[in-house]
Parts: structure tokens; sequence; C-alpha cells
């Protein structure tokens, strides 16, 4: 466990481990949940689709592209949850292709109106 107080800035970083200098690795969605068997029933969603759902959630500059760096506020659901756990989705995509959600990041679209 990592013990941090309330409203504390939690930096993380996601690494890698791979020896082709051509691939780049994007932060797609982390959900947290006091329960670390269950991202569903009562979750968080810090960023999901690359879409940022937390207003602490950032992410940061990285001169590396093996390397994903964010922070966000620690919180608590409940108090009768003690912890609060983080499961991360990243996405790997080949270095320089724009056309790959690593590069597009959010990419949420407008829903329009069916009726008439």
């Amino acid at each position: 466990p990592y013990y941090i107080d309330l409203s504390q800035n939690l930096y993380l970083q996601a690494c890698l481990h791979s020896s082709d200098p051509n691939l780049k690795v994007f932060v797609d969605t982390c959900v947290a949940s006091p329960d670390p068997y269950d991202f569903n029933t009562l979750a968080y969603d810090l960023i999901r689709d690359g879409c940022r759902r937390d207003p602490s959630y950032v992410t940061y500059y990285s001169p590396n592209s093996h390397l994903a760096r964010f922070k966000f506020n620690a919180f608590e659901f409940i108090s009768r949850h003690p912890s609060v756990y983080l499961k991360c989705e990243l996405m790997v995509c080949r270095l320089g292709d724009y056309s790959s959600h690593c590069y597009r990041g959010c990419t949420n679209r407008a829903k329009r109106d069916t009726s008439s």
C-alpha cells in the first residue's frame, strides 16, 4: 500500500519495457474503486477512452515515448472504505502514427438528436 493524505497530488508513471524505439505508450483509461476486484459497481473514472473525467487529472509531457506520466488528487469514496484501488489501461501505438488513438487522445463525439 501507498499512504497519502486526502487532496494530496499523486504522481504516477507507466513504463513500456521494449527494445523497439518506435513505440509510444498512452494512458487510455484509469478507474478508481474501493474494491480491488470490482471496478464497475462503485467506481470513479479519472480518465476514460483518453478523455479526462476528473478535473485534477493531468497528463505530463515525457521526453521518452515509452513513458506515460500523470497525476491526480487523492480522494476517498466514503469513510467506510479505507482504501482506493486504481486500475489503468494503456495503449501502445507506433511512434509517429498520427491517426492512432495515442495521438488523437480524447475523441468523444457530440451526440445528435434523432427526433424528427
